[in-house]
């Protein structure tokens, strides 16, 4: 590697054979102007060696976009300017500090952390995210197997390979592979990636007639993580090089750990000597989370957020609980139910009240919109403001029936995905015009008549809360 003196800047740096504003001015033209101008134009060019190129990106968010998105590309791009270059070399260099004296404490330190490359345009997948660790990772009950499983997978004393770990979208199955990546990185030869990205490459080593390097590089490891493993059902050929990679890293003595969304025996067109070679190791389910678990990750939620952001926001103990108990499905779904909540309190500055947040986490408390109809949501608005159905839907204009018939049409375009002509029929033949008046009268009101606000929360409740013992 040639040393590089201090008094230079970094445009002598520069090859005199590659041009980098050249490669700029491809990648804007193959690419297109607004992926180039949101994130390849941060990148820029340090040093050109014997084989590869290193450049720089000011964070390391920006490093992993590129690498996942388009540093197949990039590397095509610059082996048409120069094909001895096959891979490509990332430093992180915030702009504020970027410096030569970075750059040689860069090709001097004996830690290549930053670094992430291609080689024959392979991508390596080792995007492990450093804050998926096993010290946030919260468990309970419901996933405490698993999580000890991995981290036995990190001593030398373990006794299982593979580890086979599966169970539903969301609950915390890629956190474990990071995890067991991130503290295996530093003194072993990490592979972590997904099915998918196996198969992608397997099938372009096909075309490009280089099953050789395939192998080679698969094979080269200390410790694979593979996600989402179900993705090969079905895929004779890409199952048939998977069996001999997997095979000939046992033999090495590699760890391997896999993650599914189902058993061994449940995967229906996967080869039975694979399946067979997944349950030979320790096979361990992740479970639905359990409501200490979501309790514990709530809480945890809003620790960091208090910690992290300096957040004002409460959110009420009544809040928490009501997630806690009634978003049971996966953890994704849990955290997803508390970032929406935080939204919206940033949106409208207020933190939600319970009908609030029944309105807000609609979808995930399976209030599915077929138990919302018309016909309910007429008979309980005139339920609450104690008319006839008859008089509600009549063409008298009396005040008394014009507010509840304008809450009835209201309610029924906010929580029901009928048009206006549909809701004008429901509603003795109304123009579409009307609707739209109504929608809008309800909509001022609630912005200057506490009243009616706290009325529209009230009947928002009933029809999507409790509209079963409602329903007449």
């Amino acid at each position: 590697m040639t040393n590089i003196s201090s008094n230079h800047n970094l445009n002598n740096l520069k090859s005199e054979n590659l041009d980098w504003f050249l490669i700029q001015s491809e990648m804007k033209k193959r690419l297109g102007t607004e992926i180039y101008e949101s994130w390849l134009k941060k990148i820029e060019f340090i040093e050109e060696f014997n084989n590869y190129i290193l450049l720089s990106v000011p964070t390391r968010f920006i490093r992993d976009w590129i690498t996942s998105r388009y540093l197949d590309q990039i590397l095509y791009i610059i082996k048409s300017f120069k094909k001895d270059l096959i891979r490509i070399e990332f430093k992180i260099i915030e702009q504020n500090t970027k410096s030569v004296t970075n750059i040689n404490n860069f090709k001097n330190s004996d830690t290549l952390e930053n670094i992430s490359f291609i080689k024959n345009s392979y991508l390596q997948y080792n995007r492990i995210d450093p804050n998926k660790r096993f010290e946030n990772f919260i468990t309970s009950l419901s996933n405490k197997l698993a999580f000890e499983a991995s981290m036995k997978v990190t001593e030398n004393n373990s006794q299982y390979n593979p580890l086979y770990i599966y169970g539903g979208v969301g609950m915390g199955k890629t956190h474990l592979l990071n995890a067991i990546g991130h503290d295996l990185k530093n003194h072993s030869k990490v592979m972590f990636i997904s099915a998918e990205r196996f198969m992608y490459q397997f099938v372009k080593a096909i075309k490009s007639n280089d099953m050789v390097k395939f192998k080679e590089y698969f094979r080269n490891t200390e410790v694979l993580l593979i996600d989402d493993i179900q993705f090969m059902n079905g895929k004779e050929a890409m199952q048939e090089e998977f069996f001999h990679t997997f095979n000939a890293l046992l033999d090495k003595g590699s760890k391997i750990v896999l993650t599914s969304d189902r058993a061994p025996n449940k995967l229906s067109r996967m080869q039975e000597r694979i399946k067979s070679r997944f349950s030979g190791g320790l096979v361990v389910d992740i479970q639905k989370p359990d409501l200490e678990l979501r309790k514990k990750i709530i809480d945890n939620k809003t620790e960091e957020l208090a910690r992290l952001h300096n957040d004002k926001i409460q959110i009420s103990k009544e809040l928490k609980d009501f997630i806690s108990s009634e978003v049971s499905n996966s953890v994704r779904e849990l955290i997803g139910a508390f970032n929406r909540l935080i939204s919206f309190s940033r949106i409208y500055k207020k933190v939600p009240n319970l009908s609030e947040a029944k309105i807000v986490l609609k979808d995930l408390l399976n209030l599915s919109e077929n138990k919302v109809t018309i016909d309910l949501i007429q008979t309980l608005v005139c339920k609450f403001f104690k008319i006839s159905k008859n008089e509600m839907l009549s063409s008298r204009r009396s005040r008394y029936l014009v507010r509840p018939r304008q809450t009835a049409i209201y309610l029924t375009k906010i929580l029901t995905s009928k048009s206006l002509p549909e809701i004008g029929r429901e509603f003795s033949n109304r123009d579409h015009t009307t609707i739209i008046h109504s929608v809008k009268t309800i909509e001022k009101l609630k912005e200057s008549d506490p009243e009616m606000l706290d009325n529209i929360n009230k009947l928002k409740n009933q029809i999507l809360y409790n509209n079963k013992e409602n329903e007449i």
